[in-house]
C-alpha cells in the first residue's frame, strides 16, 4: 500500500551542521532502543544533504518528510544541490570502505542501518525506511511458551 503524502510530516531547515534539534524531532516516535542506530543514520543523511548537496549554503534548505505507518518508519530527505553519482554499495553485507576513505563510507553506512535506501535519479533525494517489530513497543513484553 503506497504512503499518502498527506500522512507525512515535514520539517525544513537552512543548510547547517547544527542538527541536534532536527534529529531530536525526527526521533520522537522511535523506540528508545533504536535511537543510537537511527540517529547515526539520519545524521549521516542530513550532513550529506547540507554539506555535500547544498554546500552549506544557508540560502538553500534541507527538507525532511517523515512518516510512520504499519511498522515502518520512513524519511524522505531532499537537498537543493546538483546531485551526485550514487553509491556503489547495495547490500548491507558489503564491506564498508576503509575509515580513512572520504568517499562513500557514509552512503554505505545508510545501507547497513536502514532496511531500504532509495535515491531519485538526480541524487538530490533519498528515502530511508526502517521496519520496526512490535516487540519494541511493549517494554513489559514477556515470552510465552
Amino acid at each position: 500500500m503506497p504512503l499518502h503524502i498527506n500522512r507525512w510530516k515535514t520539517v525544513s531547515f537552512p543548510s547547517t551542521l547544527y542538527l541536534c534539534p532536527v534529529l531530536d524531532l525526527l526521533l520522537t516516535k522511535i523506540p528508545p532502543e533504536l535511537h543510537p542506530e537511527i540517529r547515526l543514520g539520519l545524521q549521516e543523511a542530513l550532513v550529506n544533504a547540507a554539506k555535500h548537496g547544498n554546500e552549506l549554503d544557508p540560502s538553500k534548505s534541507v527538507i525532511v518528510k517523515f512518516s510512520y505507518q504499519r511498522g515502518e518508519y520512513s524519511w524522505l530527505i531532499c537537498d537543493q544541490g546538483d546531485g551526485f553519482c550514487q553509491c556503489k554499495c547495495s547490500a548491507p553485507e558489503e564491506i564498508l570502505p576503509p575509515e580513512d576513505s572520504m568517499n562513500g563510507r557514509g552512503l554505505c553506512m545508510l545501507h547497513t542501518i536502514f532496511d531500504q535506501v532509495l535515491w531519485n535519479k538526480q541524487g538530490t533525494q533519498v528515502k530511508l525506511c526502517k521496519q520496526v517489530h512490535h516487540h519494541y513497543f511493549s517494554p513489559k513484553a514477556t515470552l510465552v511458551n
